[in-house]
């Protein structure tokens, strides 16, 4: 078996020095931290225990109940765009799908002295030994099998790796060598610090898990969209993710009732989520088996892990009649469902609409910061507004590093993104006047409490986030000279960002897959299982 599990090397002594030629290696302060930063895909804001879902997953229950959780935290509401922004600390219209332009995290991290590891899915330009990490284990591309055959795009640095092994799965096998290049690089000099970039692939499509993961769930949705939506909104209320200001947002006009669906329907659709809950306890289970391990070699001891999303909950289903004439159904190894709509919708509770869309389902994201007798607020649930831009510079204060260094020469565009340090010490952060968002014809303005969105290109509405973070009351006909103001001022940003004025491109979605504009939209239509699969 090619994915094999890896253990660390006895307990490595930190204290001894060792002697490099390295200069960076020189600078090196002791207490400067390890850092690992988990991406999940496609992973909703309600999926994690934690943040009121149904879904096992302690392990990062346990992160957050020891460290911070962030309620109000942004992303760039697709793979693509959130990844260009996270990798160098800029709005994606700047630095450019694939980070086009500036440095990466990579880069910056390696010039400050720090081993630079990437692993999982890329989906960006180059590979990422050619963008300032050292190792590098995944798929290049936006999306990959998780058993074989998987994605040709996957590499061992920089050559390719493929693997016939029946018992390979990709969550593991990242996990496996996420603590081979740790044990690697501890052992070859033990005071070199280490950045880890973990992008994990799951729960993005296909959906696919270990049989014993989907077994544990099905059955679990029979109850249906929106009782399991409703009991999540009622645990997130007991457990103080949201407060009363965080309605239950409104029953999306094109998602057919529960009820309304055939027993065939129901029992692909419990099976459909059965896959993904699957996916997402087996994605914790190994966040779980890393941290044990480096626990268990005394490599915790100053490690900060950070988890999040890149994205809201996806309402794709377009390839369900595909799926169905090759007879393969969800789970399946060579299968590739979608979650679909319905549990897209459950996924971004208790927002409105999904990945792509700048409205909160689309861009908010589960956000768990752990840093053991670092972060001493611990448990707490801050609602400190804060977008993937400040990511970097976080990562830079921590390793003090100077960000024009990794311009080696070239002068780089300076960062938008304020340090989260502040917030992790239990401090009120300076705010950032405005936060802004865009993606095909979906755009967005955040400023204070204020936020003006629009989807599908249509008109901009209007919400106070203080009193509606879930957008259900668009207040642009009461307050139009506030619509006017923060409209001009996300036009200027956009006008600066790319040079010219805005003209929105058409979302390329079908028309099948779009949306709930509150018109009515196209109808989800779900799929029935047929009885020879049954």
């Amino acid at each position: 078996m090619q994915s094999v599990r890896l253990c660390l090397l006895p307990a490595l002594s930190l204290g001894i020095l060792v002697s490099t030629t390295d200069a960076t290696d020189k600078q090196v302060a002791p207490s400067r931290p390890d850092i690992i930063y988990i991406l999940a895909d496609d992973l909703g804001f309600s999926d994690l225990g934690c943040f009121g879902s149904e879904i096992s997953t302690p392990h990062l229950d346990r992160l957050a109940t020891e460290g911070i959780r962030m309620n109000q935290f942004y992303n760039a509401s697709k793979c693509e765009p959130t990844r260009a922004s996270i990798m160098s600390g800029h709005y994606w219209p700047v630095t450019g799908l694939g980070v086009q332009r500036g440095a990466t995290i990579g880069e910056v991290m390696r010039t400050a002295g720090y081993a630079t590891f990437a692993l999982g899915k890329w989906h960006l330009n180059a590979n990422p030994t050619n963008r300032g990490f050292d190792r590098f284990f995944g798929h290049l591309s936006g999306a990959s099998a998780f058993f074989p055959p998987i994605s040709d795009s996957f590499r061992l640095d920089k050559k390719p790796f493929k693997t016939k092994d029946p018992e390979f799965y990709v969550t593991d096998a990242v996990t496996d060598y996420a603590l081979q290049f740790i044990k690697e690089s501890k052992a070859a000099n033990p005071e070199k610090p280490y950045f880890m970039y973990l992008a994990y692939n799951s729960p993005h499509n296909p959906l696919q898990a270990p049989r014993a993961d989907i077994e544990k769930y099905k059955g679990t949705y029979l109850k249906g969209w929106e009782a399991v939506r409703q009991e999540r909104y009622e645990r997130m209320q007991a457990i103080g993710i949201l407060g009363a200001e965080a309605k239950l947002s409104a029953h999306p006009s094109n998602l057919p009732r529960w009820d309304s669906l055939s027993t065939a329907q129901k029992q692909l659709e419990d099976l459909r989520m059965a896959v993904y809950a699957g996916m997402i306890d087996n994605l914790d289970q190994n966040v779980g088996r890393l941290l044990s391990s480096l626990t268990q070699h005394g490599l915790d001891d100053n490690l900060l892990v950070i988890f999040m999303s890149d994205n809201g909950g996806s309402p794709y289903s377009r390839t369900d009649a595909v799926m169905l004439e090759k007879n393969t159904l969800p789970g399946d190894p060579g299968s590739n469902w979608e979650i679909g709509m319905g549990w897209a919708n459950v996924s971004n509770t208790p927002f409105r609409l999904y990945k792509r869309n700048q409205h909160e389902g689309g861009i908010s994201t589960p956000f768990i910061a752990w840093w053991p007798r670092h972060i001493t607020n611990q448990n707490e649930i801050n609602s400190q507004p804060a977008h993937i831009i400040d990511l970097l510079p976080t990562f830079m204060e921590l390793a003090g590093a100077d960000y024009k260094d990794a311009g080696k020469g070239k002068a780089l565009p300076p960062l938008p993104g304020k340090s989260l340090l502040p917030i992790f010490k239990g401090e009120t952060r300076e705010p950032h006047a405005s936060l802004y968002f865009q993606l095909f014809d979906h755009r967005a303005i955040r400023s204070g409490d204020w936020k003006l969105t629009a989807v599908d290109g249509k008109a901009w509405e209007l919400y106070n986030l203080a009193q509606d973070r879930s957008e259900t009351t668009d207040l642009s006909s009461e307050y139009p000279e506030r619509v006017q103001q923060l409209s001009e001022n996300w036009e200027t940003w956009w006008s600066e960002a790319n040079g010219k004025a805005y003209n929105p491109k058409r979302n390329p979605t079908p028309a099948a897959h779009l949306r709930d504009d509150r018109s009515g939209g196209a109808f989800y239509t779900p799929t029935a299982l047929p009885n020879h699969l049954k």
